[in-house]
């Protein structure tokens, strides 16, 4: 079974690149990120903060597929919340077994592509394709900003500018499965490439992989 695994930090781009990817190929896709939004959201909805380890590992024991399509997935506020969660061994531990399964097998048994944070080191460490997709803190700022406006969200360039390195640091100095790129990954930085032109660099480099 073909695996690819596509990696990186928050607003390089890696999931409008690897949802294409999947879709050129006719493989599977799983977005590993909204697994731990839906755990984060399960404990910020019910009102207590993602971070306490008690109610993040059992948010993580009762996460059900239907949690996946919540409307409140997508918002900054679950981006920071799944942050908190990803740091607590637990809820690792509950969805690590999930992603695998997937990657083992996926519902079209063609191929699978999953991205994150921690696919090509910790999920699939024997994943064919590995990439790592990245750009600087100030062109994510300014993606996310983008993004942000266009959901009507009143916020600044600093402010989302300071959120992201903030969980740059927290994600990169986890104890567990920290954030950073597999040493077999091929590293594409997305700072200067439209969407159009990272699918093109990705997808050349997969299907000479293939």
């Amino acid at each position: 079974m073909t695996v690819i695994a596509i990696d990186g930090p928050a607003a390089a781009g890696k999931g409008t690149l690897a949802r294409r990817v999947a879709a050129e190929l006719g493989f599977d896709y799983l977005d590993t990120g909204l697994i731990y939004r839906a755990v984060g959201m399960k404990v910020w909805n019910a009102g207590f903060e993602p971070s306490d380890p008690a109610r993040a590992g059992e948010a993580a024991r009762d996460l059900e597929p239907e949690d996946l399509t919540a409307d409140d997935l997508r918002g900054d506020e679950a981006a920071q919340a799944a942050s908190k969660v990803a740091a607590i061994p637990e809820v690792r531990d509950q969805l690590l077994e999930f992603q695998r399964r997937f990657a083992a097998q996926p519902p079209g048994g063609k191929g699978a592509v999953l991205d994150g944070r921690d696919i090509g080191t910790v999920v699939c460490p024997e994943a064919a394709i590995k990439l790592y997709v990245t750009a600087s803190a100030e062109t994510r700022a300014r993606r996310r900003l983008l993004e942000l406006q266009g959901k009507g969200v009143e916020t600044s360039f600093d402010t989302v500018l300071a959120e992201m390195r903030e969980r740059d640091e927290r994600d990169s100095q986890r104890a567990v499965a920290p954030l950073k790129p597999a040493e077999d990954a091929h590293q594409l930085d997305t700072s200067d490439l439209d969407a159009a032109a990272a699918f093109d660099a990705a997808i050349a480099f997969i299907r000479a992989k293939l």
